[in-house]
């Protein structure tokens, strides 16, 4: 998956249910923290959602909402 396709992917998450009103990012929500703490990790498999569920506590408060509204589907 390329980084294009990431952002889309952030940004659909981005867009689901509250976190729309979370972030005025275009890119998403998480995009930032993405590129700070996962950018060597490759897209597929869940493996960039793993890498930032890792990263938790360092994550920025709209993308730690986008990814516990992505847990409650």
């Amino acid at each position: 998956m390329s980084k294009l396709r990431f952002a889309i992917l952030v940004l659909a998450i981005g867009c689901s249910g509250s976190a729309v009103a979370q972030t005025t990012d275009p890119r998403g929500a998480c995009k930032t923290d993405y590129d700070k703490y996962c950018a060597g990790t490759p897209p597929g498999g869940g493996r960039v959602v793993a890498c930032l569920n890792k990263q938790q506590h360092q994550l920025s408060d709209a993308c730690r909402q986008v990814l516990a509204s992505r847990k409650k589907q």
